[in-house]
């Protein structure tokens, strides 16, 4: 499948006085124009982020309530109820909270919804357990700015509710005693892409704030709060880059036991990266939910002892294995049941595990480039993910397929759904024909965002170290990507792996060579080997082997030159 390369243009007066008062070269100085930063001021809150940036929590609409109703049930020594989603967003914000809230009563608890009985959000059976077990007061993380009927349900049962969501509001909201949600249209929150954990802080910070508790003392959370943002694909800007910042710093120096743990199972001994808790520490906290229960996640990120927490990473990385044989195996079923006629995919089948259809969504579309729905079975119902391609918006899309749908939620990239068995026919139908009419071809003609076109010449440390003061990346920050032409392998560059299917290069440039890896590139070979010129889409990195460090070039895509 060919990728449509889209360089990116920026204002060439802003990029020449950018790099005169910041003494930059033009490719910084361009890479920076396009991430909004046009003068000394931006560059400096953008390389040097500081916690005085953070906004006041109290801007945050229905703010005070919320921090009064937590004040009241702490003096009355009421129990509460943490309760969150069962993703790595819902139980590091599950984690963070009841952490916090521990420290001023012994009547906390927390609760996961168990995915495949409970399903996503707000569950009538954790109200019913909240309920039986006398908890006057449930805060919400990560879910329920559209738990309506359970809200309701909870205030016949006397059941008080605090949400912090991030998630699209509806025109309408749940009767809480407090909704958190900078994306209440009537909230003049400034930020507005915090993360469910993100929320949870900033209740947190506005509780600490008005009890005089010093922000040094609630600074520790930033760790949770940097996995959520990196595992949630949140814009890296504004108040999520500060945590960011901040967070990675606590990680690399004083990480909390449970994520030492997960770091050490994943092989992860060198500095990490939002990359290593994206792919490396992320994916082992959500396949606790995925194969099991995800209550084991918030077990290991609350657990203080070492030890303990490395028995618990050592039972969720078995949890790990399975979900990634899972994975793998049911990719392979899926795509064997794709429509090549069709603008978008739905697929089903009873025998997939509900636990990987989000992640095997995001495998369909990496080969099929189109809005994708991947579903499972329980009990009649079947329950799956959604997925989109660049510039639709999926949760739109479903929204027109609603009356179809038992509940559906996410947003314009990501949701989740259950449908009635006997409704997936009409279904399928209904949601191709929403996609069909909307979508664009060039929506579905995958591309990459170039920042720059520049010669390989160009590439070397003192770039790369510029580059890496951009982090932490993530969307809107994303790591630099370029553009360069009619380069050549040296002869040295193979076919690599255990089964030849990545491309190993050795690009030739005016000091000697480059090193270049393409994942799943291992067919180009044959085109670019005898010396033939070819053009690359990459980005800058650094490969650590026996103790030294050389750059290396990550490849996105490569074209052979005609």
């Amino acid at each position: 499948m060919e990728k449509r390369w889209i360089i990116q243009k920026s204002d060439q007066k802003s990029v020449q006085k950018l790099a005169k008062d910041l003494g930059v070269n033009h490719i910084v100085a361009h890479l920076l124009v396009l991430r909004g930063i046009e003068n000394f001021d931006d560059a400096k809150l953008f390389f040097r982020p500081e916690l005085k940036h953070l906004h006041d929590p109290f801007l945050m609409k229905n703010m005070k309530d919320a921090v009064d109703r937590i004040e009241k049930a702490i003096a009355n020594k009421e129990k509460v109820l943490v309760y969150g989603d069962y993703d790595v967003d819902g139980t590091t914000s599950v984690a963070m909270m009841y952490s916090f809230l521990k420290r001023f009563s012994p009547e906390i608890e927390y609760y996961i919804p168990c995915r495949y009985e409970e399903g996503y959000g707000i569950s009538l059976k954790g109200i019913d357990y909240a309920k039986k077990n006398n908890f006057s007061l449930i805060i919400a993380l990560d879910c329920g700015i559209r738990a309506f009927d359970q809200v309701d349900y909870a205030n016949e049962k006397e059941v008080d509710f605090i949400i912090c969501d991030h998630h699209n509001p509806a025109d309408k909201t749940p009767k809480a005693v407090a909704i958190l949600n900078p994306k209440q249209s009537d909230c003049n929150y400034p930020y507005k892409e915090l993360s469910g954990c993100g929320v949870g802080f900033k209740l947190i910070q506005a509780y600490s704030q008005k009890n005089n508790i010093d922000f040094s003392e609630i600074s520790e959370y930033l760790d949770l709060l940097t996995v959520s943002i990196g595992a949630d694909i949140v814009p890296m800007t504004g108040e999520n880059r500060v945590f960011s910042y901040f967070g990675l710093k606590q990680i690399n120096t004083h990480p909390r036991a449970g994520l030492k743990a997960l770091m050490d199972i994943a092989n992860k001994i060198k500095e990490l990266s939002i990359s290593d808790v994206v792919f490396g520490i992320a994916p082992r906290i959500n396949a606790a939910g995925r194969i099991e229960h995800a209550k084991k996640a918030v077990e290991i990120l609350v657990e203080q002892d070492l030890d303990r927490a490395k028995k618990l990473a050592s039972f969720i990385e078995e949890n790990n294995v399975t979900r990634r044989n899972l994975d793998q195996n049911i990719t392979k079923e899926a795509l064997e049941m794709i429509d090549e006629n069709k603008k978008s995919t739905v697929v089903f089948s009873k025998n997939w595990h509900k636990g990987v259809v989000g992640i095997v969504a995001s495998r369909l579309i990496e080969s099929h480039y189109k809005p994708t729905i991947v579903l499972a079975e329980k009990d009649g119902i079947l329950t799956g993910s959604a997925r989109s391609v660049h510039d639709f918006d999926l949760y739109e899309a479903i929204s027109k397929c609603a009356h179809l749908c038992e509940k559906f939620g996410g947003h314009k990239y990501a949701a989740g759904l259950s449908i009635k068995k006997e409704n997936l026919s009409e279904f399928i139908i209904a949601f191709e024909k929403v996609v069909s009419e909307s979508i664009t071809e060039d929506q579905l003609s995958p591309k990459i965002d170039v920042d720059m076109e520049i010669d390989i010449d160009a590439v070397d440390g003192k770039l790369f170290r510029i580059i890496k003061q951009f982090s932490p990346f993530g969307p809107q920050n994303l790591s630099p990507i370029f553009v360069s032409r009619s380069v050549v392998d040296n002869g040295y560059g193979k076919r690599i792996g255990a089964d030849k299917s990545h491309l190993r290069i050795n690009t030739k440039t005016a000091s000697g060579s480059l090193a270049g890896i393409g994942f799943s590139m291992g067919d180009a070979f044959e085109n670019i080997k005898d010396y033939n010129e070819f053009d690359i889409c990459y980005s800058i990195n650094e490969n650590e082997w026996n103790g030294r460090k050389n750059l290396q070039l990550m490849l996105n895509d490569l074209k052979v030159n005609s």
